[in-house]
């Protein structure tokens, strides 16, 4: 829940921005790395610290192949 409520607090601050959203997002992602077993941890960190820049770039890959 509290996640959840900084998310939104995380919304406000950065207007909404696609950008924003999106960071918001990966960072909850990061933190919610810290519960998977240790063997997992480096994955789920690795697909939580994608930029904005690589996300944006690989969607519009998939989207205008």
């Amino acid at each position: 829940m509290k996640y959840l409520s900084f998310i939104i607090v995380f919304f406000i601050l950065t207007g909404c921005s696609t950008r924003g959203a999106y960071e918001g997002l990966q960072m909850s992602k990061r933190n919610d790395c810290s519960k998977v077993p240790p063997y997992q941890f480096d994955e789920c960190m690795a697909k939580a610290s994608k930029t904005y820049d690589e996300y944006e770039r690989e969607r519009k890959e998939t989207v205008n192949p």
